[in-house]
């Protein structure tokens, strides 16, 4: 199995409004993308200066699997749409487990 993290520090501009759509259409991935096994998000609950602002976790079988979310037109447009105009830095992993 592989794991994708991807980790979002926002930009200060950002608005709730924005981080909101973000949270939602990331959601509505795992019954577009078939090779989802697994997806978890959120923003950061606040327990630690310094954190990520938001984080999501998908689960794939293998890594043509993870290709195919990475790749996904629904994907890519959610990226471009909502996440990069909003985006300050970011921080992603793959790891097999």
């Amino acid at each position: 199995m592989i794991r994708h993290t991807a980790l979002f520090k926002w930009t200060t501009g950002a608005t709730d409004e924005q981080k909101a759509a973000v949270l939602a259409e990331l959601a509505s991935l795992p019954p577009i993308v078939p090779s989802i096994r697994g997806f978890a998000l959120g923003p950061d609950v606040g327990m630690a200066v310094g954190n990520f602002d938001f984080a999501v976790t998908a689960d794939f079988d293998d890594d043509a699997g993870f290709f195919a979310y990475r790749d996904d037109p629904v994907h890519r447009d959610i990226l471009s749409r909502t996440i990069t105009p909003i985006v300050a830095q970011r921080a992603a992993v793959q790891y097999r487990f």
